[in-house]
């Protein structure tokens, strides 16, 4: 439930939301889920938080990440850490859950409504904080992927749960195959949790 006059502030999830996309077989195209939430009320900022890999020559998601920077986006950004995993495969590491929560907490005063694209049970202290703020809550996720994408504690303590199956008209796009730079710049976003 959005209402008009509403000033609303989403908080996305980058690796959180492109792996929830990817598990429905479509990809995001971000300039519609942009406009969709404008028309759902009086966007004020549309914060996207993802790490990248700083010590490459060409990051996978630098693309996109200067994309969504030039067309409305706050970008929130911080090296990877790069590991090798008891298996010996090489992982990445970059997660943003704290400066998500720290902005979502200092913009909380100036907003009626905040929308989380992440399904990341880590979450939900920050939206009771929000809720007892006055704030409302919905949360963007999918609980028709094999397994849910979001934490069943997410999902109840949210004031509302957008799945996002059902946005996939709206602001989904079909999947492209990586076979040029630009097409492969979602891919790390998978491996970062």
């Amino acid at each position: 439930m959005f209402y008009r006059d509403e000033r609303l502030a989403l908080f996305i999830d980058g690796s959180n939301l492109y792996a929830a996309a990817k598990s429905l077989g479509f990809d995001i195209d971000y300039r519609l889920l942009r406009q969709e939430f404008m028309r759902r009320g009086k966007l004020l900022r549309a914060f996207y938080y993802t790490a990248l890999l700083e010590n490459d020559e060409y990051s996978p998601i630098r693309p996109l990440v200067d994309w969504l920077h030039y067309n409305g986006f706050t970008m929130v950004t911080k090296p990877a850490k790069e590991y090798t995993d008891s298996m010996g495969r090489r992982k990445v590491k970059g997660n943003m859950d704290i400066e998500l929560t720290v902005d979502a907490m200092e913009l909380a005063p100036h907003v009626d409504h905040v929308v989380l694209f992440s399904g990341d049970g880590d979450f939900r202290p920050l939206v009771e904080s929000l809720q007892r703020q006055g704030v409302r809550v919905s949360v963007v996720s999918t609980i028709r992927s094999q397994p849910p994408m979001i934490s069943d504690e997410l999902r109840r303590q949210a004031d509302n749960f957008i799945e996002l199956d059902e946005l996939k008209d709206v602001v989904g796009r079909p999947p492209r195959e990586p076979n040029s730079e630009e097409d492969a710049a979602p891919t790390m976003m998978a491996e970062q949790e």
